[in-house]
């Protein structure tokens, strides 16, 4: 496919990466720096404005800048015909992303989102053997996911409500509303908080979920800024056993999946352990599923109704905060 990438920080230098093999047409920022180094790695044209970036022939266009940009940039990209993968959450509010989730039906394009987790490997292989029926069938999840963030943290955008969003509910709660309603379906909220403990900030740095779905399942969820040591732990309780997913690699320790199958005779369980501890490919991986979806080959895994649904857990969680 023909690309243009839009924003070339981290997150969007590590998506041009996983484009490897695509031809990358234009990368857009308004920092110089970052979009003449990008430009410079992948060949393609610098552009400082997104709207006359959106206007250069290709096929897709990647979206990775901040919240408050994400909705509006790809609303015109589907306008102009293109595909889209843009990072999560999509936007900052449900009412954002709507005019994106009716565009994207309207026009047939193809709106993925950056869920990349979905896409680890020790998550994408619990994913697989739930459904396979190997813990029987599905009771709750446990997720647990933090950090405790660096000098100047609460100076940087994430900790600018009107540019964010949110805080850390928004930012990496989002991932594990996401993989509790990919392993459970829909979800509501029953309750919500989110306090602020450490940061001085006018955001949240510590969120607390409990949502419910249909037959009694729920999600226990707590997302927090103040971890000081990386932390991902995400739990599936099946009937007849139990998935625990442990670490991303890097900093969050080794990706590791275990799997308790229950005994007849109950007591202590059979205990199989995998480890992954290649570099991670989610991103590499996501962006196959969506080309993989633009070609009309399969699904695209975690699409704009997701982040929709997402954003509506997220807005409820505020809204109940603020009253």
């Amino acid at each position: 496919m023909r690309l243009i990438i839009i924003g070339c920080g981290l997150i969007g230098s590590k998506r041009a990466a996983a484009a490897a093999g695509h031809e990358i047409v234009a990368v857009c920022d308004p920092d110089s720096g970052r979009r003449e180094r990008l430009a410079r790695q992948t060949s393609a044209r610098a552009i400082a404005d997104w709207r006359e970036a959106i206007g250069i022939d290709a096929d897709a266009v990647v979206i990775a800048t901040p919240h408050d940009q994400l909705a509006q940039i790809a609303l015109a990209a589907v306008e102009a015909g293109r595909h889209v993968l843009v990072e999560k959450p999509a936007g900052r509010r449900p009412a954002e992303v709507a005019p994106l989730v009716a565009a994207a039906k309207q026009r047939r394009r193809i709106v993925k989102v950056g869920f990349n987790h979905r896409f680890h490997p020790a998550i994408a292989r619990a994913k697989a053997l739930a459904d396979e029926g190997h813990i029987g069938s599905l009771l709750f999840v446990r997720g647990r996911y933090g950090h405790g963030g660096r000098i100047g943290y609460e100076k940087e955008w994430r900790f600018q409500p009107e540019i964010s969003g949110g805080g850390e509910l928004i930012d990496q709660g989002s991932h594990l509303i996401d993989l509790s309603r990919w392993f459970l379906g829909e979800l509501t909220l029953a309750y919500g908080a989110v306090p602020t403990y450490f940061w001085q900030a006018p955001v949240e740095d510590n969120c607390f979920l409990a949502l419910t779905g249909a037959e009694q399942r729920m999600a226990w969820l707590h997302a927090s800024w103040t971890e000081w040591k990386n932390l991902f732990v995400f739990e599936i309780m099946g009937r007849d056993g139990k998935l625990t997913i442990e670490g991303l690699g890097g900093s969050y320790g080794t990706e590791r999946l275990t799997l308790h199958r229950m005994l007849p005779q109950m007591g202590p369980p059979e205990t199989t352990t995998w480890e992954f501890p290649s570099p991670d490919r989610s991103f590499t991986d996501e962006f196959e599923n969506f080309v993989a979806a633009v070609e009309g080959r399969a699904k695209a895994v975690g699409d704009i109704d997701d982040a929709y649904a997402n954003l509506a857990i997220i807005q409820a969680v505020y809204d109940r905060a603020q009253s």
